[in-house]
C-alpha cells in the first residue's frame, strides 16, 4: 500500500513542483481553503496551543494568528516541493544568507572551526539548508527522524542533499558526528522537537512546562564545538533570510542547562515576533513535567 501511494502521488508531485511561483502560490491558496474551511485540520490543537502560548491576547488576535499560520503552513508544504526541481540559481534568489551570517561563518571556515547549528521550525528550514549548502564552503550534516515511509523518506533525503547537505539519523547523531571530526563541517540540530519526558532537560517556554533535547548542550561539551544559532526569517511570500550569530563559543565555560536555555529563550523571542511562521500544529506539549524533574 505505501508503496502504491507512492508512485501514484508521485506524478503529481514532480508536476506540482514545475509549477512557477504565482501559479505555485494559487495553489497553495487552494489548499488553504480545503485544509482551513473544508477539513478543520488540527484548528482545536493550534488555537489551544496559542491559548497557552499568548494568555496576553485576545481571542481575535489569537484567531488572527491561526489563520495566518494554516495560510503559512499551506505554503510551506508546496514549498517544499519545489525543491524537487528548484534550479541552484532560483533557489539563492529565494532563500540567502544575510551579510552578517555570511561572515560568521566565512570566519569560522577560516579557523577551519566546525559548530553546530541549533534552529528551530521557524520559517522554512528545508529552504535554509539549501541556501546554506549553496553558499558556504563547510559541508553541512542535518540531524532528521527518518520517516515511517520508506518510499516518501527517499523522496526527501533526495530533495534535502540535492545541494549537497547530507542527513544524519538521530539515533546515530554522535557516533557520526565523532566520525566526522577530521573535516570541518556544521551540523544542524532542529530543536523544538520533543524528547522522552524523563530524558530532557525541563523548563519554560512559552509560558509552558516543556521539555528540551540534552543533545545539543552534551555534544558541543564533548566534542567541543561552538554553537551558532540560526533563524530562518521570512521576507515576504515565497522569500527567506538566513540569520546567524555565534550563541556559545566555548560550551565548556557553561553550567549545566545554560545552553538549552539560551537557544530555547532565543528561539521564543523569534516566535513571539513572527508567530504564524512556527509550527503550531506539532503537539509540541503532549508530555507533562515529571514530578522529579527540576526546573533550569
Amino acid at each position: 500500500m505505501q508503496a502504491l501511494v507512492y508512485y501514484i502521488s508521485l506524478p503529481f508531485l514532480y508536476l506540482l513542483s514545475l509549477l512557477p511561483f504565482p501559479v505555485l502560490y494559487l495553489f497553495s491558496d487552494l489548499v488553504f481553503f480545503l485544509l482551513y474551511r473544508v477539513i478543520g485540520y488540527r484548528k482545536e490543537v493550534v488555537l489551544q496551543n496559542l491559548r497557552n502560548s499568548f494568555p496576553e491576547k485576545t481571542e481575535h488576535e489569537l484567531l488572527a494568528i491561526r489563520k495566518a499560520f494554516f495560510r503559512y503552513l499551506c505554503d510551506l508544504f508546496i514549498e517544499t516541493f519545489k525543491t524537487l526541481t528548484i534550479g541552484p540559481d532560483t533557489m539563492r534568489k529565494h532563500a540567502y544568507l544575510t551579510p552578517g551570517a555570511k561572515q560568521l561563518f566565512s570566519d569560522l571556515n577560516e579557523k577551519k572551526q566546525s559548530a553546530i547549528l541549533v534552529m528551530g521550525h521557524l520559517g522554512n528550514w528545508e529552504w535554509g539548508g539549501n541556501c546554506f549548502s549553496l553558499e558556504n564552503m563547510q559541508q553541512l550534516y542535518v540531524i532528521y527522524h527518518p520517516l515511517r515511509n520508506k518510499y516518501f523518506n527517499g523522496l526527501m533525503y533526495r530533495m534535502r542533499t540535492r545541494f549537497g547537505a547530507r542527513l544524519i539519523p538521530m539515533k546515530n547523531t554522535f557516533k557520526e558526528m565523532l566520525g566526522n571530526r577530521s573535516g570541518v563541517n556544521v551540523t544542524a540540530f532542529i530543536a523544538d522537537q520533543t524528547p522522552q519526558p524523563d530524558n530532557a532537560y525541563w523548563t519554560t517556554f512559552l509560558n509552558q512546562d516543556t521539555p528540551v533535547f540534552w543533545g545539543t548542550e552534551v555534544i558541543s561539551r564533548k566534542l567541543k564545538l561552538p554553537i551558532v544559532y540560526v533563524h530562518i526569517r521570512r521576507v515576504k511570500r515565497g522569500y527567506y533570510e538566513l540569520h546567524a550569530e555565534l550563541l556559545v563559543a566555548d560550551p565548556a565555560t557553561t553550567k549545566e542547562g545554560e545552553i538549552s536555555e539560551l537557544h530555547t529563550r532565543r528561539l521564543e523571542r523569534d516566535i513571539i515576533a513572527e508567530p504564524e511562521t512556527w509550527l503550531w500544529s506539532h503537539r509540541r506539549w503532549k508530555h507533562k513535567r515529571p514530578q522529579a524533574a527540576q526546573e533550569g
